[in-house]
């Protein structure tokens, strides 16, 4: 298995739950989604599956483009205001999201040891 295969099957996991928590969030908010969805488990879970990895790909790229406006936007005002875009700085978030984007950043470089080291092991043998 290459690094490329890998990477693909971890973003279509990515994906897979995010459009399973979509989909969940969809029942919650909808009974007539809650028998439409709960009919649906009885179906192939391959099925499912690509299905809830279309989902996840679709709030993926909304989200991208919501924080890509978002950045635009921010970048746009500053720069209007005369603020030099060289000199541009990242906000400071909150507190506890500071702390989320920390543990996120620790589980990505954990994965990524595991990934070099699952290389390593590979090509060794």
């Amino acid at each position: 298995m290459n690094s490329d295969t890998l990477v693909q099957l971890v973003q279509q996991g990515f994906r897979v739950t995010l459009g399973a928590t979509v989909s969940l969030v969809e029942v919650l908010q909808d009974p007539e989604k809650r028998d439409e969805n709960l009919s649906k488990l009885n179906q192939e879970w391959s099925a499912l599956s690509t299905e809830w990895a279309q989902k996840g790909e679709m709030t993926e790229q909304e989200a991208r483009n919501f924080v890509d406006t978002l950045l635009t936007k921010r970048g746009t005002s500053q720069t209007t205001t005369g603020a030099p875009s060289a000199t541009m700085t990242t906000p400071a978030a909150p507190p506890d999201i500071q702390l989320e984007l920390q543990e996120l950043t620790a589980q990505i470089v954990a994965m990524r040891a595991e990934l070099e080291r699952l290389r390593n092991e590979k090509a060794a043998s």
